[in-house]
């Protein structure tokens, strides 16, 4: 198959490491250009989220620097509210808003080129929790407190709130003693979550993680399904529940009921980062850097050479449809999320000079660019 190489935004080109290139096959391509949406995928090892979207011509990639950025969430759509999401960082939780009556304007001599513009709006200081997954419930948002094992509602005056730990954990404490990782929520309440073995001393996940790993009802304290390799990004879609079993490069459906387990593809490399549309599942695929921690997991015999990037997989057949490719700069994706309805987006953190010049309000908004002000700072501050 054909490949091609994705038009890059210049202005973020380069990690501290390496410059991150891209590559996309024709099926990926075409799948965008058929889908109403755009992807927003983090790496916290090349410490970017990557926008990937469309211009009605081709692919295209817009990195964005954040401090190891992991779990992506967004909020439900409601009627006249912009698009939200949150990002987990290395101590805090972002949340953004899109401001779209900003994003014509965001460069002045290409107006136009972005249909989206996600700004920071509120920014919790979690400290270093490993945060992982984030999830969106109806009483708000939940992060998956990896470092002390539980699921965690964000707090005025705590650095979190513990509001579940599994059942074969008996202490919250700093000692990452499970590895809990994945949140999925089902009817506006966290359902199911995803560990890397069932085990209550510090780190003590780590020595069976080639077939240790289990899926969990929260409401029951049940487990679902035993057996796997290091699983990730637990999703319900279609009345299905879904899961990576990330060691062994698999994607599964799970039966909750009796935690009956089908593989749909199997893919080169350790995945992490799922999300569903319709009769397409988006997977992300990882390369395996650190072998103390990743080594001897199946995949590694199963596949040759492992990839790093995204894979749209028919969920009927099993079928690759597309890839999308990291080939230089990134070796490691953690979160994916759809942002619908949005197909040329731009985000930005709170250290770029231009969030700090776009004001919105529910009615309007302005960009306060020197070439707009009347008056100069000193005079408005009289």
């Amino acid at each position: 198959m054909n490949i091609l190489l994705a038009p890059i935004e210049r202005q973020s080109m380069t990690t501290s490491e390496a410059t991150l290139q891209v590559r996309v096959d024709d099926g990926f391509a075409e799948w965008m250009s058929h889908f109403s949406g755009s992807l927003a995928i983090t790496t916290y090892q090349a410490g970017k989220i990557v926008l990937v979207g469309w211009d009605g011509r081709q692919v295209t990639i817009l990195p964005r620097t954040f401090d190891k950025p992991m779990g992506l969430a967004v909020a439900p759509l409601q009627a006249g509210r912009p698009l939200r999401f949150a990002l987990a960082t290395r101590h805090e939780v972002v949340q953004f808003a899109n401001a779209p009556l900003l994003a014509p304007d965001f460069q002045p001599t290409q107006r136009g080129r972005y249909d989206s513009l996600f700004l920071p709006r509120t920014s919790h200081f979690s400290g270093d929790l490993n945060v992982h997954d984030l999830a969106y419930a109806e009483d708000g948002l939940w992060v998956v407190n990896t470092r002390f094992c539980c699921l965690a509602k964000l707090s005025d005056e705590f650095n979190f709130i513990p509001e579940w730990k599994p059942p074969f954990v008996t202490a919250i404490v700093p000692e990452d003693r499970c590895h809990l990782n994945g949140l999925c929520v089902v009817d506006g309440k966290p359902k199911y979550v995803t560990c890397l073995g069932e085990t209550d001393v510090a780190g003590g996940w780590r020595s069976g993680k080639a077939s240790g790993g289990v899926v969990l009802d929260v409401s029951t304290n049940e487990v679902v399904t035993r057996g796997l390799a290091m699983p990730h990004s637990p999703r319900w879609h279609a009345n299905q529940l879904w899961v990576l079993n990330s060691g062994a490069g698999e994607l599964c459906a799970v039966d909750p009921k009796d935690g009956r387990r089908v593989v749909v593809a199997t893919l080169p490399g350790y995945l992490r980062g799922l999300r569903l549309v319709g009769n397409w599942a988006m997977v992300g695929l990882c390369k395996i850097r650190e072998t103390h921690i990743f080594g001897g997991l199946p995949v590694q015999q199963s596949s040759g050479k492992l990839l790093c990037g995204v894979a749209i997989i028919d969920l009927a057949s099993g079928r690759q449809a597309g890839l999308l490719q990291f080939t230089a700069g990134c070796e490691e994706l953690f979160d994916m999320q759809i942002l619908p309805n949005i197909r040329r987006p731009m985000i930005l953190n709170r250290e770029r000079e231009e969030a700090r010049q776009a004001f919105a309000a529910p009615d309007f908004a302005y960009w306060l660019r020197p070439e707009n002000l009347i008056l100069d700072s000193s005079e408005q501050s009289v």
